[in-house]
């Protein structure tokens, strides 16, 4: 009986450990571990503006769905892992060139200063 109890305390005492930051410009600024909850995994959220910069959003979830969405001016990735400090990575595909983030770039600023007059 006393092995089973300390068996379940050790394993309920190492949670799984994930970086967390919240909307940082650069990975590099997003290197604190946390412990997650029970159940809990590491996500990362990357959303980029082509040419522009990178917002990086890490921590436990969860429910962690991974995804890859396209937008006209950039991308979202999600990625969710489940070892000690697996989200150490903001890296995520950029599927883009410097023509088209030009092009993107002068569609924003038209759709912006079009909603300015």
């Amino acid at each position: 009986m006393d092995l089973c109890y300390n068996l379940s305390w050790s394993l309920a005492g190492s949670s799984l450990q994930c970086y967390s930051c919240k909307s940082k410009l650069s990975n590099s600024n997003c290197q604190e571990s946390v412990n997650c909850k029970e159940n809990e995994v590491c996500k990362t959220d990357v959303i980029r503006v082509i040419g522009f910069f990178s917002i990086i959003s890490k921590g436990c979830e969860a429910s962690c769905q991974e995804d890859y969405q396209d937008f006209k001016v950039g991308n979202r990735n999600v990625s969710c892992c489940t070892s000690n400090l697996c989200n150490v990575n903001a890296a995520g595909s950029v599927r883009s060139s410097y023509g088209m983030a030009t092009g993107i770039t002068a569609s924003v600023l038209w759709t912006f200063l079009n909603n300015r007059l």
